[in-house]
């Protein structure tokens, strides 16, 4: 094998008797802990069959479960496609030749990725209250998207600029040498394979944004998370309801991630896909410099959307 694929030695045969003998042991530990936790809850009757009953009646899915999961889908499903869009604008502006749109694209992008989202949703629904004649029902809800896509939107056009900073000097040049302008290699050639590529790391984004939905919670809006917990005070089985609400998200993530590795295999067979960017995660943790996307460097395809 060779050095330069690994970061650290192969281990021998020794090695990996050690690291099996640790892993076993971890596990063990890990299951003793869970079987602890599932006895205590046992014995104090918080879930035993009495208490996962109330799951099987029809009024407890129709009135909390079903109404709290179509709540989470709604508010995370107009969160996404706006924070993308608005995303993919900033994005391009911050990476744009014209001093004035960059800024104010990169002042967007520090604020809103540094202020929490729960702050930001309090914010909104103040202001929807105190300012706007919108229906009080519907406060809720378009506070929590105001407060999902502000954030999630500037830390999706970190993503995508660290993916267009991460390609190859060569991808620029070879745009600007067939005569496309600066934006237009962007938009043609650079920013499409950045998103193909990026596209685990905007699942996870996507799976933020679900979870994040919870945060609702707090300015009361009937999501999952609000369901669950009216669920369990209706009922006195909090805990099985709080459990049956964490499967739930599990189950919708799930769902969302293996449904985008789909599309990225598809989108990897059909040639649209440069393949993975390594250090773009890195960046994004750093927040990488203004001009980053038109540095380059970075192993990846060729010059086009499809790789040509």
């Amino acid at each position: 094998m060779s050095s330069s694929n690994v970061l650290f030695d192969v281990p021998g045969p020794k090695a990996l008797r050690r690291h099996m003998i640790f892993s076993v042991v971890a596990a063990v530990v890990m299951l003793g802990g869970l079987g602890y936790v599932v006895l205590v809850l046992w014995n104090q009757d918080q879930i035993t069959a009495n208490q996962w009953a109330p799951m099987l009646t029809a009024e407890a899915w129709t009135q909390y479960v079903l109404p709290g999961v179509r709540a989470t889908v709604v508010a995370a499903f107009f969160s996404i496609i706006i924070a993308f869009v608005l995303g993919l604008v900033a994005a391009m502006g911050r990476m744009s030749e014209l001093l004035p749109l960059r800024w104010v694209a990169t002042l967007f992008i520090e604020f809103f990725r540094a202020v929490p989202v729960l702050i930001m949703m309090i914010f909104a629904l103040t202001f929807l209250t105190r300012y706007t004649g919108l229906e009080a029902g519907s406060r809720p809800l378009v506070a929590v998207i105001i407060g999902l896509v502000l954030y999630n939107s500037a830390v999706i056009a970190e993503v995508i600029r660290s993916g267009v900073g991460s390609l190859p000097a060569g991808q620029r040049e070879g745009g600007l040498s067939i005569g496309l302008m600066p934006a237009q290699v962007r938009r043609a050639i650079l920013v499409p394979q950045a998103l193909t590529s990026m596209l685990p790391t905007l699942v996870s984004q996507i799976v933020v944004i679900l979870k994040d939905t919870a945060l609702g919670y707090i300015i009361l809006y009937p999501e999952l998370l609000n369901a669950a917990r009216q669920m369990g005070s209706r009922y006195g089985n909090m805990t099985v309801a709080l459990l049956v609400g964490a499967v739930l998200f599990i189950t919708i993530n799930w769902l969302v991630t293996t449904f985008a590795e789909w599309l990225e295999g598809r989108l990897r067979r059909r040639g649209r896909s440069a393949g993975p960017i390594g250090p773009a995660h890195d960046a994004i943790q750093t927040g990488g410099t203004p001009d980053a996307a038109d540095a380059g460097g970075g192993p990846i395809g060729a010059v086009g959307s499809r790789g040509t």
